[in-house]
């Protein structure tokens, strides 16, 4: 099973994807925003990482930025968590190195299609 990073400042929204990940044997780091998740990641990078994107201090396209512009962590799969999906949404992702956008509310099975999709 993967070991999978959740950032989002909503705390409904941590302990959903929380609780969808574990009960399929996923191991699960949760952060409340950028800042938070880069301190955790340094001794324990996940596999994949899920990312709201707004977030108050550092928001989920500056934190891919500068995930993807990292040695360490550039191969980690970043998906975006958010409610906003327009194009120039997609489009920034895009920009900044995102693999993938989930669009919220989410589904377990969207949740744990997504880690499936990315994990080898």
């Amino acid at each position: 099973m993967a070991t999978v990073l959740v950032i989002d400042d909503s705390n409904t929204i941590r302990r959903s994807a929380e609780l969808f990940l574990q009960s399929a044997g996923h191991h699960v780091i949760l952060a409340t925003d950028g800042f938070d998740a880069l301190t955790k990641i340094v001794g324990n990078p996940p596999d994949v990482i899920f990312i709201d994107v707004m977030m108050p201090r550092l928001d989920g396209y500056q934190t891919c930025a500068l995930l993807k512009k990292n040695d360490r962590f550039r191969h980690i799969p970043v998906i975006m968590l958010t409610s906003k999906d327009g194009v120039f949404d997609r489009a920034r992702g895009a920009l900044v190195g995102c693999d993938e956008y989930l669009t919220k509310p989410f589904t377990k099975s969207e949740l744990l299609e997504a880690v499936a999709r990315h994990i080898t």
